[in-house]
């Protein structure tokens, strides 16, 4: 007997049973809201949820959009449109429907009702990515709460097969009591409890991890290591960045969300200064409000930064809408002004796109002229980076010129360490260093500072 060509075989030619779980099927479904003034256009966000619904293990078998004048109170979008969803579902034989707007509780119940099938919006499909994903019990936390955050309001749809209010005839079952509430009613009551109760708790363990890493930075404030974060678009490359800069071994993939938790690694810049590089977690457009509150400890790490390097793929189609949501995103955070590198990242799949393109492309997209360009992949552009990185944190200096003591020669170390020696000559009465400092160690070398009108030039020793 012939074997089909779509049947898996193996090198023998016998049939092969597929025993993994075939992939939930699911439609798109997204809106053009004119009074949301998004800059994306409704095609290019229902790509990036396809990419989200793949992430999610799901198989995307088709997808519809309407332009609105505003979202329709029942459905989000207008009753027509919902026949031709369902039309879709019952043709493709989906079983999940996937809006990429965020949905009200009574409207995913109404599109349920109408669709005959489940319905996610964006908010929860994300949800899911993210507890996959949560790696450290930090992260797994933080989407906890969030996950419970978003289920709160929506616990009502649970409990629809039981009747909320006993009768108000009089009954035996009510004993005679108008409004007695019913066995649903009281699930719903007693599942509220046990989520507020659960979220007070992830709370509480959220607030010992914030108080941990407040120690933790409090230390680094003191020990004046600079910090530089890596921000950006999720699978723009931050991951890939930092393993090509530090050489870690930080798990990095071509698809949405690869990583979640953060990852601190200390590197030295060209001059010898050491500073901390962190990787963050992606930004997306239409981001929860939930997980931004649910990680707002984590990107707290970011407020904490010296410097932010704001890696762009600069191959994306999207890369303008990419770059404005991040700035959108960290003006959220409240760091929207912070000093910022920007980082074009994987020129190497980019042909025939000179240096004055390259600089077109980033006016186009309205970032700052201060870029660097490189290719994480193949660490193309990874020293004229580090440079630039030294270059950005030496202008945040203090400038300084001192005279320390030989049995004080731990601080010279120090300065060696932390900052940027320009000069540096052995003198009788100690080391007379020039240059600069992060700004928290200038006490520390205050003491032994050379008078304005006592400087010469120091020229560096051989």
């Amino acid at each position: 007997m012939e074997i089909p060509i779509n049947e898996p075989r193996s090198q023998d030619g016998k049939r092969l049973h597929v025993t993994a779980q075939p992939r939930t099927r699911a439609i798109l479904v997204g809106a053009e809201v004119a009074s949301l003034q998004s800059p994306w256009r409704a095609p290019d966000s229902l790509r990036e949820l396809a990419l989200l619904a793949d992430t999610a293990g799901l198989e995307v078998v088709g997808s519809l959009f309407q332009r609105l004048d505003q979202p329709f109170p029942k459905f989000f979008i207008g009753p027509g449109k919902v026949k031709e969803v369902a039309a879709l579902r019952e043709e493709t034989g989906a079983g999940l429907v996937i809006f990429d707007d965020e949905l009200s509780p009574s409207q995913t119940r109404n599109l349920e009702e109408a669709l005959q099938v489940g319905v996610l919006d964006r908010t929860a499909l994300s949800l899911d990515i993210f507890a996959q994903h949560a790696r450290t019990h930090e992260g797994r936390l933080q989407v906890e709460l969030a996950q419970y955050h978003y289920l709160l309001p929506r616990l009502r749809r649970q409990w629809t097969h039981l009747e909320r209010q006993a009768g108000t005839g009089g009954g035996t079952s009510a004993g005679g009591v108008v409004g007695l509430r019913g066995p649903g009613e009281t699930q719903l009551e007693i599942d509220r409890r046990l989520v507020d109760r659960r979220i007070a708790w992830l709370k509480e363990q959220l607030a010992d991890v914030h108080r941990h890493r407040e120690l933790y930075r409090k230390r680094r404030r003191q020990s004046g290591i600079p910090v530089v974060a890596l921000v950006g678009y999720t699978n723009a490359g931050k991951s890939t960045l930092l393993n090509a800069i530090s050489g870690a071994d930080v798990y990095a993939a071509n698809q949405l969300f690869a990583t979640l938790d953060p990852t601190t690694r200390q590197i030295t810049l060209p001059g010898g200064q050491n500073i901390l590089l962190t990787d963050t977690v992606g930004f997306i457009q239409k981001l929860p409000t939930q997980l931004i509150a649910a990680f707002r400890a984590t990107l707290e790490e970011i407020n904490e930064a010296d410097l932010l390097l704001h890696i762009v793929d600069l191959t994306h189609p999207n890369a303008q809408e990419h770059a404005q949501t991040v700035e959108a995103t960290l003006a959220e955070l409240g760091v929207g002004k912070r000093p910022t590198l920007t980082v074009l990242n994987k020129v190497d799949m980019l042909e025939g796109i000179g240096p004055e393109a390259v600089g077109q492309l980033v006016t186009e997209m309205g970032l700052p002229g201060d870029f660097v360009t490189v290719s994480a992949q193949r660490s193309w552009g990874i020293s004229e980076l580090l440079a630039r990185i030294e270059a950005t944190l030496a202008k945040a200096m203090v400038a300084l010129e001192v005279v320390i003591p030989y049995q004080r020669n731990d601080l010279v170390a120090l300065w060696h360490k932390r900052g940027v020696i320009e000069q540096e000559q052995y003198a009788n009465e100690g080391t007379r260093v020039a240059g600069r400092l992060p700004r928290e160690l200038v006490p520390q070398f205050a003491p032994y500072r050379v008078a304005d009108g006592q400087k010469e030039r120091v020229r560096r020793a051989p």
